[in-house]
Order: C-alpha cells, then structure tokens, then sequence
C-alpha cells in the first residue's frame, strides 16, 4: 500500500524571512519533520512512499540522496571508515519523487501523482507537518470494510484559546476551553479508494472541494482520535516538539517505544 505525501508548503510562519528551509525539512532532533512523518508509517510496514515535492524540491531529493544512517542507528567503525551499522531507517524504502508546482494546491498534487497509485485498491495520504500516535492499522481496517471513498482523522481542536459564552446583554455566562466544543478538525491521514480523483478537479483542493462533493452520499468517513497529533504550523509548535524530543517525550514515535515481554517467568524490555 503505497503513502502519498503532501511536501510543497514554505512553512513560513515557522521560521525567519531569510530562512529558505522548504517545511517538510525543518529539523525535529536530528532528522526532519519529514522524516518523523514517514518514520510513523514504516513502523506500521507501509515503505512505499511518493512525495509531492513543490517549495524546496531539491532540499527534499537532497537529504534522500545523501542520507546518513549512522545518525539515528547505532554502528561499530573499523579501520576509520569500514561500518557496521546495528539497525536500520531507510534501506528498505522506496521512495518517488514528483515535482508537482510551486503552487499547487494539495488536490491538484494529488491528481499529479494519479499514475503513481493506479494499481492500488486502496492507498494513504497525509500532510508532511502533521504527528501522531493513532493507531494506523485500525483506521485501515476500519475504511476496508465500509464504502466510503476518503477517511481522515478527525481530532479536537488544537487551540489553546478559550471560547467565551455572552448573555444578549454582553454579560458572560461562561468560558469554555476551544478543546472542549463538541467540534473535530481535519486532522490528515488520509485512506482513500482510486474514485477519488473521480472528485478532484484542477484549480480546486481536496478540502473541502473534493470530499464536499462525497459528502452527500457518504463517501467520506471521519476516525475521531483524541490521543496526541500535532500539526506544525508555527515556531511555537516546533519549538513545543523540539522541547519533547529533548525531554525524550515523543508520543509519534511509536518506533522508539519499549514493550515488555514476559518470558521464563521474567520480564524483558524490548526495542
């Protein structure tokens, strides 16, 4: 099952005016956001990535190209520069690259890479700024076996504002954490079936555009999560998950996750 990913934004409320990082390639620890993105989908078996490259394409095809596994995988150096290294990321990879515009919207990247996933019965799609813990086998499980055409993960708000509840007279009768509407976000990961791009239509998007028009007949099934996700949007939001890379609490990386093994009556800690 093939991953489209969506990587043409500029991220530019992340970062300074002279800072020309494309968004995908903004450094969470020692690896891009990217590569956190994919590294939550290799975990799960799904290594057959396309990226729709726009805004820094080549920073993109560049780090792929020059990847340094010995940066987050133990290794042994013999001789000055013969290495073994103990685990690996990327080897057993495969990853396209589409140049799909500067400015194209996220449909339109999605219709560009249309032959990429012609043999795929179903396939994902996500956003390259968004992290998250949730379950990704059990969202698919659940999209196989209803009808609908498009999934997405539907999350709380992530605002930290608070909503205030006024009286006709302009007295307020309450305040009540954004969190806490019976509201959901668009929160990515994305399951869709091939009538997809029976609904995209050039110059328009995905959302609403496309999944307004499978609405109607149910076409599109939302999968509430309320564990973490955490779109990246500012310099606030990558400075929060720098600080839990830090701290060494990373809810997204499920791949870093040590579970307990129960074995001879004693119990290991594996991962």
């Amino acid at each position: 099952m093939k991953v489209v990913l969506f990587c043409g934004g500029r991220g530019q409320r992340m970062r300074g005016e002279d800072d020309a990082t494309p968004k995908p390639m903004v450094m969470i620890g020692n690896r891009p956001l990217l590569w956190h993105v994919m590294r939550y989908y290799a975990h799960f078996g799904f290594t057959d990535f396309v990226l729709c490259l726009g805004y820094g394409a080549a920073a993109v095809k560049d780090y792929f190209l020059r990847y340094d596994e010995t940066q987050s995988n133990d290794f042994s150096l013999a001789n000055g520069r013969d290495i073994q290294l103990f685990s690996t990321d990327i080897t057993n990879w495969h990853i396209t690259f589409i140049d799909t515009g500067p400015n194209s919207t996220v449909g339109e990247r999605l219709m560009r890479v249309r032959e990429q996933v012609a043999d795929e019965p179903v396939f994902l799609a996500n956003y390259a700024d968004t992290l998250t813990d949730a379950d990704l086998p059990t969202l698919i499980d659940r999209f196989r076996r209803g009808s609908a055409t498009a999934s997405l993960l539907a999350v709380p708000p992530a605002s930290t504002h608070h909503v205030v509840h006024l009286a006709t007279s302009g007295a307020v009768t309450g305040i009540q954490p954004v969190r806490e509407l019976a509201q959901w976000e668009n929160g990515g990961y994305f399951i869709f079936r091939p009538e997809i791009f029976d609904v995209l239509w050039p110059g328009e998007d995905l959302v609403p555009h496309a999944l307004d028009r499978l609405i109607p007949s149910g076409g599109v099934l939302a999968q509430r999560h309320t564990g973490f996700w955490r779109a990246v949007d500012t310099f606030k939001d990558r400075a929060e998950l720098v600080d839990m890379y830090q701290r060494g609490a990373c809810p997204w990386m499920l791949w870093n996750r040590r579970q307990p093994v129960l074995t001879a009556g004693r119990v290991l800690v594996t991962g």
